[in-house]
């Protein structure tokens, strides 16, 4: 099993970006996390108001007004 040297392991540059950039990547992180988390929430939501409109327009589409004979 190879070993590495310390001393030239503690001499690696590993670079860090800007302090703006972390906040960005931070945003984008925190985005997608409330995205994953509430998928569990609003997804279910979401098919439930898709299903209530879809039921709305075919009752309207398929409700016929009679006409007097």
């Amino acid at each position: 099993m190879p070993r590495g040297d310390k001393e030239m392991v503690m001499k690696y540059t590993i670079p860090i970006p800007p302090m703006e950039v972390q906040e960005k990547i931070v945003g984008i992180l925190d985005r997608f996390e409330k995205l994953v988390n509430d998928l569990s929430k609003g997804l279910p939501a979401e098919i439930e108001a898709v299903r209530e409109r879809y039921e709305y327009y075919r009752n309207k589409l398929l409700t016929f007004k009679e006409i007097p004979a």
